[in-house]
């Protein structure tokens, strides 16, 4: 039986425990984390991610959700009836949609063999930023992303919703370090994207294995960061013009490396 019954006190024990994967610590000792809306548990779900525990309000699963929570069941995941208040008090959202699963958090996959482009963050911290940033990443085939302890954590709940799902399908290596970030790019040729570079993205070969290095929004790269670089690349813009936001400066570098990569092509 995987319904558990109904809750309607935010000081239920269970309640605690998903609110406490709000805080990275508790995400990283219990090795979980947390899943908004219909979209992103539906996401899940369809893509083989069993949550190990799901809560959803009556609404919820009078509406259109109802296919969900059925789905939940039959996957034999743990469910609870919340009461909207109870929900409110587990979600990160001020206005929740009706359902908020918890999932593990995945270990770090090794690198595949035939790796040829890595993202490397560093010092990303806007969630929003990084939620987007994983989304192009998804997009455009990075074969894996290494952020630094620097960064925002990926798992934290507002990274999650801005990166609408990408998490279920990136290889994702959270707190890397910069020893460990050079070990996992050899043989790839490390580049930076940096405001004040000489030569522009389109300038350079993205058919070969590459590992792009972002700086982060306030300071830009550290001394790490420039250090492992072989090559700085820029994104020319007009004169006058303030940078731009992380998230887009890696989209416009990103799809460069999938349009010369030939990957231009839907699946």
């Amino acid at each position: 039986m995987t319904f558990l019954g109904t809750i309607t006190s935010p000081d239920n024990a269970h309640v605690k425990y998903a609110r406490s994967l709000h805080k990275k610590r508790a995400r990283y000792r219990d090795k979980r984390y947390l899943l908004e809306g219909l979209r992103l548990v539906g996401h899940a779900l369809d893509a083989g991610h069993r949550p190990a525990l799901a809560f959803y309000t009556s609404e919820f699963a009078a509406g259109p959700g109802g296919a969900l929570v059925r789905a939940l069941h039959e996957a034999d995941t743990p469910t609870w009836l919340v009461a909207s208040a109870v929900l409110e008090r587990i979600a990160d959202t001020v206005t929740p949609q009706g359902i908020v699963a918890v999932l593990p958090l995945p270990e770090p996959p090794p690198l595949p063999a035939d790796a040829s482009l890595l993202l490397v963050l560093d010092e990303i911290r806007d969630p929003g930023n990084l939620g987007t940033i994983l989304r192009t990443a998804q997009a455009t085939r990075v074969d894996a992303v290494l952020l630094t302890p620097g960064c925002v954590d990926p798992y934290a709940p507002k990274v999650v919703r801005a990166g609408m799902g990408a998490h279920l399908s990136l290889a994702l290596h959270p707190d890397t370090p910069w020893d460990a970030i050079l070990r996992l790019t050899a043989g790839t040729r490390r580049v930076l994207a940096e405001a004040a570079a000489p030569r522009t993205l389109w300038e350079w070969d993205w058919t070969a294995p590459t590992a792009l290095i972002i700086g982060g929004e306030a300071h830009g790269a550290g001394p790490e960061a420039r250090a492992a670089a072989e090559a700085g690349l820029c994104l020319p813009m007009a004169e006058g013009t303030e940078s731009l936001n992380a998230a887009i400066a890696t989209a416009v570098f990103l799809f460069e490396a999938m349009r010369q990569r030939g990957d231009m092509r839907e699946h």
